[in-house]
């Protein structure tokens, strides 16, 4: 823990990074995965819980925490983390993937963007000030400057015109960021998967001289091969020093090959979402616990693994749970999920430290190649 945000790296091993970031509410082992917190919770969980598995921060979203229950109100409760009670490192994000995700409900120019609320069809509007303000009213450690999301597949100069407003917008977040002692912004870089535009946006934003930087726009429908091309591209543009966070990332896989690419820190729905839904993931791959195979199986999900969830409940139970609409199932499939996620961040940062990451890496997808147990 340290006074003011600092990041350090410990050891790479090919161009995966072990680090740290300190900041006065908590280090942040990296690579990192974090749990998303959408409006002040971790949908299916104790927050206890969630740092008891291994995780160092949380996320909240400030598009929709400024619906409800409202920044303002947040600020005077003691900020989020009193509210949550999680007294550790928080991010948020802008409400910038919203821009994309409710275009239905918005209208966007070079001030900002107003958004019609799916709550209760209220008129908002969010401009890169209003955005890092309702950050700072949460009492947000790692804030996010506010940015124009496009959905892949786009138009080049539809992705280079929201990539250069996305630029204004950093400079403009930067500003009304100003010294906040123990807490960052981090710029995020644009351009789709057009290469020499998402070069450009990180040269300028590492001009800024941020505390990190973040690649966004990905994992929004092209295929994976573009995602981890798009890093290829950029990461050799962002600076060593600083955090390097994929946004909204992702699968087991995707984070395997993304931390080979030189990413510091993920976060993504996906664990808890699928949770809800009945997929698990486990050593063996994912495991759809609605499948009639599981129905009499009274093995557990995964003997070996620390997680009560997937080593102490019967595959028969958690399938019945799941197909009876049980709250417990979802309950218990994202405690799995979670636990599984933060284990493989942990096995990643000992691989890191130890030199054998690309033997980890293989032997942890021959592991999902070979599969679940087969069927009694």
């Amino acid at each position: 823990m340290t006074e003011t945000f600092q990041f350090k790296l410990l050891a790479t091993d090919g161009k995966a990074r072990r680090g740290e970031v300190s900041m006065p509410r908590g280090v942040i082992r990296t690579p990192a995965f974090m749990p998303v917190g959408t409006v002040g919770t971790v949908k299916a969980m104790y927050l206890d819980q969630v740092r008891d598995l291994g995780a160092d921060i949380i996320l909240g979203n400030t598009y929709h925490l400024m619906l409800r229950p409202g920044p303002e109100r947040v600020a005077r409760l003691g900020g989020l983390h009193e509210l949550i009670r999680w007294p550790y490192p928080i991010l948020t994000d802008s409400g910038g993937f919203q821009v994309m995700s409710l275009s239905g409900l918005r209208k966007l120019d070079e001030q900002g963007v107003t958004f019609k609320s799916h709550v209760d069809g209220a008129l908002h509007h969010m401009s890169p000030e209003r955005s890092i303000e309702i950050q700072g009213l949460l009492d947000s450690d790692i804030q996010m400057q506010l940015d124009e999301c496009v959905a892949l597949p786009a138009s080049p100069k539809e992705i280079e015109r929201a990539m250069e407003m996305s630029l204004r917008w950093a400079e403009r977040c930067k500003t009304a960021f100003g010294d906040q002692p123990g807490k960052a912004m981090f710029g995020i870089v644009q351009g789709g998967d057009i290469p020499h535009l998402r070069v450009r946006s990180a040269q300028a934003l590492a001009d800024l001289n941020l505390k990190g930087y973040a690649i966004g726009g990905l994992a929004v429908g092209e295929p994976q091969e573009v995602m981890l091309d798009m890093i290829d591209t950029t990461v050799p543009h962002m600076p060593t020093e600083k955090p390097r966070y994929l946004m909204g990332v992702g699968t087991p896989d995707d984070i395997l090959k993304s931390v080979a690419r030189g990413i510091d820190m993920f976060d993504c729905v996906m664990p808890t979402r699928s949770g809800r839904h009945g997929l698990a993931f486990t050593r063996r791959g994912r495991i759809n616990l609605r499948n009639a195979r599981h129905a009499e199986d009274m093995r557990p999900l995964d003997e070996e693994s620390t997680c009560p969830a997937a080593r102490d409940y019967s595959r028969a139970y958690l399938h019945h749970l799941i197909r009876a609409n049980e709250s417990l199932g979802g309950m218990l499939l994202t405690w799995n999920n979670l636990s599984y996620y933060q284990d493989l961040m942990a096995g990643i940062r000992k691989a890191i430290e130890e030199g054998r990451f690309a033997d980890f890496m293989a032997e942890t997808q021959e592991n999902w190649a070979r599969g679940d147990l087969a069927p009694l």
